[in-house]
């Protein structure tokens, strides 16, 4: 069973999940169970003129419900939001139903986890702490092991699958936040879940240089020289196959792509605009290096087109689809 949040109450994740459940027919569409209020997929099901059925149930009973019905288990706290319109008060919503997914694969009651994208600017204005939904699986993830975690971010579509090393921060702070420790951290996490999650025996990284041209020697910038390409070598004394310092405007031509299983890049665009641009509504958020599995539609909130009916279910649904298999066996 998957445990797929709401997400956003103000964007298009209720009603993504309802496209998604009205679609369940088409392609075998694995069930799943959505944390979320029910007043507010009842009210934007209505808004839209979509007949859905909605069943509260418990995590148990969700497979049974799932074929008449789109099993939901309701939240404590209410979301009461208008579509297009964020409001700090439904906070503790979204919250709760990331935490909630995550306690449900933690006591057995579902097999992943699978969220709907978030309006970070909402949560902030609420006093949440963390800079995104990835860094906030990383804490719920500390908390389940009493270890420290490094949660990693793939995104992952037919044919590519990127890794940015820097995520969330400015583009300003990258070459600062560089260093070869962390490359090396999140590569090995990389080739560890391929093999683990993927099925993949013997994982190839391609590692992009952060500089035009790879720095060309150092003639422009000499990060890939000091810490790009130390933290290859490293990766490749540990017995993984790793590649690069690689030019970027270069390993992502189709060619190229054949020649890797994943691509390790400096910072979150150089990582995002490939994916998005080849397979926009195909594109799955994967978040590696925690004890359970989640993954995400590759796109945001959406608050200009929520609430009217248009925004594909595509990303959503390959979400739903990737996170059965990782958490049953190989993709």
């Amino acid at each position: 069973m998957v445990a797929l949040t709401m997400g956003e109450p103000a964007g298009i994740g209720p009603e993504l999940a309802l496209r998604a459940w009205l679609m369940r027919k088409e392609g075998g569409l694995p069930p799943f169970l959505c944390l979320a209020d029910p007043a507010l997929l009842a009210d934007r099901a209505e808004a839209l003129g979509w007949e859905v059925k909605l069943r509260e149930v418990a995590a148990g009973d969700a497979a049974e419900a799932f074929p008449t019905a789109l099993p939901v288990l309701p939240l404590r706290a209410s979301a009461k939001a208008a579509a297009g319109t964020p409001r700090r008060e439904d906070a503790p919503a979204v919250v709760e139903a990331i935490e909630r997914a995550v306690e449900l694969v933690r006591l057995g009651e579902a097999g992943s986890v699978v969220t709907n994208p978030i309006s970070k600017e909402a949560l902030y204005a609420a006093g949440f702490p963390h800079p995104g939904h990835t860094e906030f699986l990383g804490a719920l993830a500390e908390a389940w092991t009493g270890a420290a975690v490094q949660p990693v971010m793939m995104i992952a579509a037919p044919g590519l699958r990127t890794v940015p090393v820097t995520i969330h921060i400015p583009l300003a702070r990258v070459p600062s936040a560089l260093s070869i420790e962390l490359i090396v951290s999140t590569g090995r996490i990389v080739a560890g879940d391929l093999r683990r999650r993927f099925g993949i025996h013997a994982p190839r990284l391609a590692v992009a240089g952060l500089n035009p041209h790879a720095g060309e020697g150092g003639t422009i910038g000499t990060e890939d020289e000091t810490i790009v390409r130390p933290a290859v070598d490293a990766l490749r004394a540990e017995g993984i196959d790793a590649r690069g310092p690689q030019p970027a405007d270069t390993m992502f031509r189709p060619e190229a792509r054949q020649g890797y299983d994943a691509a390790l890049c400096m910072y979150h665009d150089q990582a995002l605009i490939p994916v998005k641009t080849l397979a926009f509504d195909e594109g799955v958020n994967v978040t590696l290096g925690l004890p359970f599995v989640r993954t995400s539609p590759d796109h945001g909130t959406a608050l200009d087109i929520a609430g009217r009916g248009i925004a594909r279910p595509t990303s959503l649904i390959a979400a739903i689809r990737l996170a059965r298999v990782l958490a049953g066996g190989f993709a």
